[in-house]
């Protein structure tokens, strides 16, 4: 049975955690039907214009994103302190860019007629953009006006009704830097590993590609969570790992996947997983087990346990 969703997300854990989202119907979310030769490749374009939509309105942080055929990967941030620092009318305007709203929250923003609300309708105003407040920060709540828009696009394109996905999107918390690194690699390189592209920098529609244009011009995507300038800062606003080793980590991770890719694996680690204690089958066993080895929570302090169970269990 599954697990509650409360259960699954716990900011006393973690802030980082790994959604997916599948078709549950033959017909593609993206790609190209080989029994009709009906293309669905512009529905690409769809979900990562909501994916970065969405993330300037919630106080949701996207760090990686793929949009593959049939499912979408996203890795994203609950950024609760932003969420705490916004006020009433910031909370009002940015849900109200999702839905309409309630007409006294409407009149609330509106610089001439404010002042004719009254202190009890003031009041349940801010008692509303309490519950909008606490929403702008629910991953699920990202992920329901995610799959319900493109679910509707969907319908109405191939002129029919019923579910899209399937009834819950899976979630995985990532509980230390290492998982996160690990699993924005394994998004990352979805394409490359389905042999869609060659090389991340070919990867349409993922975060790798979008962060690689931006580098070309010394700068880094808005709608995405930045990387530290500096492997030593602790921003709570930045991925506290430089974009350098990142991109070098995807790179030398896309090597060891693709079975098509020329030359081999440099056993010198880089930076970052030497700085998470990795050696370079470590990082490869926590990588390749993302969706296979891992259930609700991913960690380095979960593959170890789990490395160590299956030597005592083959060394009795």
């Amino acid at each position: 049975m599954p697990r509650p969703r409360k259960s699954l997300i716990n900011l006393s854990d973690t802030s980082y955690y790994h959604c997916v989202s599948r078709c549950v119907r033959r017909a593609f979310l993206c790609g190209k039907d080989k029994l009709t030769g009906k293309s669905y490749e512009h529905r690409r374009q769809w979900v990562e214009d909501r994916i970065l939509f969405l993330s300037d309105i919630f106080c949701v942080d996207v760090c990686a994103y793929a949009v593959m055929s049939n499912h979408t990967h996203v890795v994203l941030r609950i950024n609760k302190q932003k969420a705490d620092v916004l006020s009433t009318k910031e909370v009002i305007r940015r849900w109200h860019k999702l839905y309409k709203g309630m007409l006294l929250a409407q009149r609330y923003i509106n610089p001439a007629e404010n002042n004719a609300l009254s202190v009890a309708e003031v009041e349940t105003v801010r008692n509303l953009a309490e519950v909008y407040r606490h929403r702008l920060f629910n991953i699920s709540w990202f992920m329901r006006l995610l799959n319900e828009y493109i679910a509707r696009q969907a319908n109405k394109e191939d002129g029919c009704t019923g579910h899209f996905w399937e009834g819950r999107f899976k979630s995985q918390a990532l509980l230390d830097e290492a998982a996160l690194a690990a699993c924005m690699a394994y998004v990352d390189l979805n394409p490359v590993r389905a042999c869609l592209a060659g090389t991340p920098e070919d990867s349409a529609h993922t975060s790798i590609q979008q962060r690689l244009i931006a580098a070309k011009n010394q700068h880094q995507p808005g709608h995405l969570l930045p990387f530290a300038e500096n492997s030593s800062e602790n921003i709570s606003d930045w991925l506290h790992f430089r974009l350098e080793d990142y991109v070098a980590l995807v790179e030398l991770t896309g090597r060891h996947f693709h079975p098509n890719k020329r030359g081999k694996i440099d056993d010198a680690a880089s930076p970052i997983l030497t700085r998470v204690g990795l050696e370079q089958t470590d990082w490869n066993a926590l990588v390749s087990g993302i969706e296979t080895e891992f259930n609700t929570t991913i960690s380095l302090e979960k593959l170890m346990a789990q490395r160590n169970k299956s030597l005592r269990y083959n060394s009795a």
